[in-house]
């Protein structure tokens, strides 16, 4: 058996059950398997072992008061993954399927994908099983201030810097700095996707979805075409969903779905800028489902869930673009073989781990440009480390200033992954380029700090 997958199994005995952190291992592993030979000294070093062990995994109970006086109890979660190139790095995510396995999943994909973004940040992930559907702001507050009493002993900013992720929006991370800042008795950049009238960024809301479209123009950009024109099929109506949506706009592309828990819509006219703003004040503002869409827009078609299915009908209507930007495992074989049927040439990943490895084997085998998400949608990520260096010089970029080194960024990861799998004698298949380009950096820094 070879080293990387004898070290797979062991990840996969040693950690029962986590089955989104085993299908993360696995498929980061598996395509480092060309680095063994080159890189004798990581093998020397025992460096492929020491990256699936995050350096510490923090589990703790949330006690909270729901409006009735109820006490409720959730679990905590905070996974410092690897700090080898920079303080730990990632969001937050409050979700009933928040368990240990999906938060090292998402820890371990963090640390690569931070390493891709050129800037100084290691990985790291954290949340809750806690749903704030549903929930009023007060109890709201009262969760995000309980969540804060255990997690602000482990977190600063030059320790671990937490940001939103699912669940976690504007709302929560105003709850949780506000209540850090009055336990620790100190303003810091300790936590990201902060408001622009305390310490946010112009463009961090936007930026993952902006930065899925860039990485789409930049792997159609080496074909010789651009996004103009094209039509685009987006899950999600979250930040990432409607972002990604207003970016296709700018550039001349067409978007026509959006999903939620429920159901998706389907709009062959197009969701334009008034679509686009109705479904973001739908969905930020009165928090509402998106089948208010079809009932609001007579062209487009409502389609609720139907789990007897084993497929997504969201990516079984043709187009030439697709965007998962809603969780985990959402595009299976049969989606993935749906949109290759479909005519979809491009797949950037808006989500994290959207698409199971069956589906990711059909991509690259009908050479589709596929986007994996440590790549395509690490722009979130890096305004969030632009986010850290304006508050440590305690200034503001304008948000032409932030886009352009948002776009600046996407553009160097492109050509990472692009030219690292060119090097390792696969050009374009993004995955590997952007595996190992990741792996590589944060090794060769392991590396240098010695068996820490």
């Amino acid at each position: 058996m070879s080293l990387i997958k004898d070290l797979v199994e062991k990840v996969k005995a040693k950690n029962p059950a986590e089955v989104e952190f085993h299908q993360a291992v696995e498929e980061v592993m598996e395509s480092l398997e060309p680095t063994v030979e080159r890189h004798p000294e990581f093998v020397k070093a025992n460096i492929y072992e020491r990256i699936v062990e995050p350096d510490r995994s923090i589990l703790f109970r949330v006690p909270w008061v729901d409006d009735k006086g109820n006490v409720h109890v959730q679990k905590g979660f905070r996974v410092e993954y690897n700090m080898a190139i920079g303080p730990y790095k990632g969001g937050l995510r409050f979700h009933p399927s928040v368990n240990l396995g999906i938060i090292k999943f998402l820890g371990f994909e963090q640390v690569f994908k931070n390493s891709l973004t050129t800037l100084p940040m290691g990985g790291g992930k954290g949340g809750s099983d806690f749903d704030p559907k549903g929930k009023s702001d007060n109890e709201v507050m009262r969760f995000c201030q309980a969540f804060m009493r255990e997690l602000f002993r482990h977190i600063g900013p030059n320790t671990d810097v937490p940001a939103g992720d699912i669940g976690v929006g504007g709302r929560e991370i105003g709850y949780l700095f506000g209540y850090y800042k009055k336990i620790r008795n100190e303003h810091t950049g300790v936590l990201t996707g902060k408001g622009l009238e305390y310490g946010g960024s112009l463009i961090r809301p936007e930026a993952t979805g902006y930065g899925a479209v860039y990485f789409a123009a930049e792997m159609l950009n080496v074909k010789g075409e651009s996004l103009e024109g094209k039509t685009a099929l987006v899950s999600g109506s979250g930040n990432v969903a409607q972002f990604t949506c207003e970016k296709l706009i700018d550039l001349g592309a067409k978007p026509m779905t959006l999903s939620d828990s429920s159901g998706y819509i389907y709009d062959e006219a197009g969701i334009d800028r008034e679509k686009l703003d109705f479904a973001m004040d739908l969905k930020n503002v009165r928090r509402g489902r998106i089948k208010e869409y079809a009932e609001k827009y007579s062209g487009a078609v409502y389609t609720p869930v139907d789990p007897s299915l084993d497929y997504n009908p969201l990516w079984n209507h043709k187009a030439d673009t697709a965007f998962p930007s809603a969780t985990q495992n959402e595009i299976n074989e049969k989606d993935a073989r749906n949109l290759v049927n479909n005519g979809v040439k491009v797949v950037s990943e808006g989500a994290n781990m959207p698409t199971t490895p069956e589906g990711i084997n059909v991509f690259l085998d009908k050479k589709i440009l596929y986007g994996p998400g440590k790549a395509a949608n690490a722009g979130g990520v890096a305004v969030s480390g632009l986010e850290m260096s304006q508050n440590s010089l305690r200034l503001s970029w304008s948000r032409e200033e932030v886009d352009q080194k948002l776009q600046g960024i996407m553009k160097a990861i492109h050509k990472a992954a692009y030219e690292t799998s060119k090097a390792y004698g696969d050009a374009g298949n993004y995955p590997l380029g952007a595996n190992i380009a990741g792996f590589v950096k944060v090794a060769k820094a392991m590396l240098a700090g010695g068996v820490v």
